[in-house]
């Protein structure tokens, strides 16, 4: 008769495989997971060239954000710089004119953003399809 004890092992559960098949399968999901491509906004960013393009003609719409965030159109400043009074002085200048035609937006490298967007969103509800950004070339500075 044996009356030794016995050892009791503790089982023990290999778990890398599991681990490996874990990871296969998040790798997996990763590459064939569809990314949806809504709310993308599609921008043609403007090109200089050395070469000045032509003033743009007499009747053409141009919107101006100051630096403290006050707007001009057509060189006429407004009251304040509400959109409401913004898209009131747009429909009073282009008046029953072509919303095809293109506007200028001109704004001070120290505007806020918010003001340049919101005159973009006035004019666009307003229905102007083609609004360019103005740019001006900066003049080098003379060497000392």
């Amino acid at each position: 008769m044996n009356l030794k004890p016995r050892r009791n092992e503790e089982p023990e559960i290999n778990v890398t495989s599991l681990i490996d098949v874990v990871l296969l399968l998040v790798v997996f999901f990763m590459l064939s997971s569809n990314f949806s491509a809504e709310g993308r906004l599609r921008i043609r960013l403007p090109q200089a060239s050395s070469v000045p393009l032509e003033r743009a003609a007499d009747g053409a719409l141009v919107v101006t954000v100051s630096a403290s965030g006050s707007y001009l159109v057509n060189g006429r400043e407004l009251v304040n710089s509400s959109a409401d009074t913004l898209r009131a002085a747009v429909l009073k200048s282009v008046g029953s004119a072509s919303r095809a035609a293109p506007v200028t937006i001109r704004a001070d490298g120290r505007a806020s953003h918010q003001s340049v967007v919101t005159a973009m969103d006035v004019l666009g509800r307003l229905g102007f399809t083609q609004m360019n950004v103005a740019t001006v070339q900066d003049t080098p500075a003379p060497p000392p």
